[in-house]
């Protein structure tokens, strides 16, 4: 299986790559979003490290079962060769209706064929009130016309 855009990345290819990567995580569709990852792909993500796709899909599941109404934004920080590194931030209320926004960065290393081999987060997450939103789009993908981290000052 292949996942272009393929490395070494580019600003242009970086850029495609991580905004292909937050328009699957928006989806909130695990069986999307391990297809972009290698079949032994190794996590740190909070205090967990999943290994494989099996493992990483079990994640995914337990994460969106528990943040709901998740809004995710990512920019590139920096890439080169096979690596890109994003930060990234997100929304998302608890079954209890109070609201969170993380922060965080991603360090990932990709394959000749385009799929990320490993990928390690850092995340810090407050709690911010319903007023403090500013993911605000109908649930999936984020429309074009939506600022990015910079533009909204995260």
């Amino acid at each position: 299986m292949e996942r272009p855009p393929f490395p070494p990345f580019t600003a242009e290819s970086a850029a495609q790559k991580a905004r292909a990567a937050e328009d699957a995580w928006n989806s909130r569709d695990a069986d999307r979003v391990v297809l972009a990852y290698t079949p032994d792909t190794k996590w740190r993500n909070r205090n967990e490290f999943p290994v494989g796709c099996e493992q990483v899909h079990g994640f995914l599941v337990r994460k969106w079962k528990r943040e709901l109404e998740y809004r995710l934004i990512k920019e590139v920080w920096a890439f080169g060769g096979n690596r890109i590194a994003v930060r990234f931030a997100y929304e998302y209320r608890d079954d209890s209706h109070n609201w969170f926004r993380a922060h965080g960065n991603e360090n990932w290393q990709f394959d000749e064929a385009g799929l990320m081999e490993e990928r390690h987060a850092s995340i810090n997450e407050l709690p911010i009130s319903e007023a403090d939103r500013l993911f605000r789009w109908p649930l999936g993908a984020r429309p074009a016309d939506h600022k990015g981290l910079s533009d909204l000052g995260l």
